[in-house]
């Protein structure tokens, strides 16, 4: 307990301290936003969710993935009313985390000349796009501006894509968007568009927590953007939530097959399974082998410990 306590008064003192001394938190001060997560870190301290993980957590619904961190006690992790630039397409990765405020002179002062003492090159926008690397998605709070809240055009997008092979998710606007849009493999999750340039912002800090909308966000999250919304994961929570949905997804195929050929009524498999289904269930599974989107001695290990 005294341990936590010392932890927890460390972070919070490193995030009221940092905006006026650093442009970014350090890799030991990410480690220590993120203890839970005991896998590997990426070179600034984030969590390095397995790229492999990343791309079974694309099959996942955003309602299966909001499920299952509710039930984890996980209870702010889900916006939605997005204005979507592809949305047929679905966007994962981790956060590399920014934000911005409303500007002030005299700190606006403090955080440029940090970044000049830094060799940070152009204006504050483009800072965090120079830190992304593969796999990344750029997620900034810019509290909603829109009008002059233009957090990218076509150019920086083109960047950020170079660097990243992936997009964006701005709590504000950006600019360009026929130009956004030719950027294949590109997407983004705005609150709005307008031709303006940005104005009147500061950078707050990069790789820090942030809000977005309902939601808060950690550096390492793993972003879940479908076109209805974003879920934000815990990194540590990742990999139970795959399986966990992964398991749900297959239970519903079953489910649904069994209903359409009459062999259960909606009661039976809405209540909890009798044996004689579980029994069924296991049975389907071993003859539809391709149907698994994890390996079976991975979903033997998860049904040991699973209650049905």
């Amino acid at each position: 307990m005294h341990r936590t306590l010392l932890t927890c008064l460390l972070v919070l003192t490193l995030c009221t301290t940092v905006a006026a001394q650093q442009i970014t938190l350090t890799r030991e001060q990410i480690i220590a936003l993120t203890p839970e997560w005991k896998g590997d870190r990426l070179a600034d301290g984030r969590p390095n969710v397995p790229d492999k993980l990343l791309a079974r957590l694309r099959n996942i619904s955003l309602e299966e993935g909001w499920g299952i961190l509710r039930n984890a006690g996980y209870n702010n992790q889900f916006e939605g009313d997005w204005m979507v630039l592809k949305p047929g397409e679905v966007l994962v990765g981790r956060a590399l985390t920014v934000q911005y405020l409303p500007k002030r002179p005299d700190y606006d002062k403090v955080i440029r000349d940090k970044g000049k003492a830094e060799n940070r090159i152009g204006n504050f926008n483009s800072w965090p796009i120079d830190m992304l690397k593969p796999g990344d998605v750029y997620v900034a709070d810019s509290y909603g501006k829109i009008v002059d809240g233009t957090l990218i055009g076509d150019n920086l997008g083109n960047s950020i894509y170079a660097k990243s092979k992936n997009g964006v998710i701005f709590y504000g606007s950006v600019r360009d968007a026929e130009g956004l849009e030719k950027i294949e493999g590109f997407n983004a999750w705005v609150k709005g568009y307008d031709p303006s340039y940005i104005q009147e912002m500061m950078l707050g800090g990069i790789n820090v927590p942030i809000r977005i909308g309902r939601t808060t966000v950690l550096p390492g999250d793993a972003v879940l953007a479908k076109k209805n919304g974003v879920v934000f994961i815990p990194a540590h929570l990742v990999e139970d939530l795959v399986l966990n949905a992964e398991f749900i997804a297959l239970r519903d195929q079953f489910g649904h097959q069994r209903l359409r050929e009459g062999k259960y009524t909606p009661g039976q498999i809405d209540q909890q399974w009798t044996d004689t289904i579980k029994k069924d269930f296991l049975s389907w599974l071993d003859q539809n082998p391709g149907k698994l989107p994890m390996t079976r001695q991975e979903l033997d290990e998860y049904m040991k410990k699973r209650t049905w």
